[in-house]
């Protein structure tokens, strides 16, 4: 499948960074450049009008800053933060950053950053998946890639959730609906209340429990047929 084309917008206040991120989208395939704002306020009024799927934000702007536009907006675009410094890193991704780019950027940050926004895009709007498709979670402070294929299911923990996959286990600071919303629905199918579970890894089922492998998760009563309508669908497609 072609990548997808994410429509771009530049706020930065900086005439020559600004340029700079210029070049490298338009060096991209999958990036359209369809805006660009010299300052925070100018964004504001122009992103209320203009469908944009990523922002490359600076931080440190007059009047308003990179934040403020951000608590300003009702629809949320993917967003990159560009900054010179790295003192806003650990608030930059309270506001789910894609990425957090430190000026002057290199090309290979960038196209990592960009790929991590495209992953995102990808899943959001269900366009399909193979076996090198990942996510990017937050485990430990570190960002963590995650690949589908490995991901055999999601458990609740409180104010966390964890990503069970065919080598490890990881905590991430979010909650089931998010990661409900986030995962194709094709592929993932929340089956409890407490669990998400990858319908490639279900073996056999019953009234009360799933199983994968040697493992059990427990089947909401409510949810069995979901389960067999859905694993019907796996078999079709």
């Amino acid at each position: 499948m072609d990548k997808p084309i994410l429509k771009c917008a530049i706020v930065d206040d900086s005439t020559l960074q600004r340029l700079s991120i210029v070049k490298l989208i338009e060096n991209h395939p999958a990036l359209n450049l369809v805006a660009e704002y010299n300052n925070a306020i100018e964004a504001k009024m122009g992103l209320a009008t203009t469908d944009i799927d990523l922002i490359f934000l600076d931080i440190e702007m007059p009047i308003l800053s990179g934040f403020d536009l951000l608590d300003d907006l009702t629809l949320k675009p993917q967003i990159i933060f560009v900054t010179g410094k790295t003192k806003y890193a650990f608030k930059a991704f309270d506001y789910d950053a894609v990425d957090y780019l430190r000026k002057p950027i290199s090309k290979e940050r960038f196209l990592n950053a960009v790929h991590k926004a495209i992953t995102n895009y990808k899943l959001k709007n269900d366009e399909g998946f193979d076996d090198e498709d990942f996510i990017f979670v937050k485990s430990n402070l570190k960002k963590r890639k995650v690949f589908l294929n490995e991901l055999r299911y999601i458990e609740a923990l409180g104010d966390y959730v964890k990503l069970v996959t065919e080598h490890d286990a990881l905590v991430v600071l979010s909650t089931m609906k998010a990661f409900e919303a986030l995962l194709p629905s094709e592929r993932f199918l929340r089956i409890h209340k407490s669990y998400i579970v990858n319908l490639d890894k279900v073996e056999r089922y019953n009234s009360k429990v799933i199983e994968l492998d040697k493992e059990q998760l427990p089947l909401s009563r409510n949810r069995k047929a979901d389960l067999v309508e859905a694993l019907a669908a796996t078999i079709r497609n």
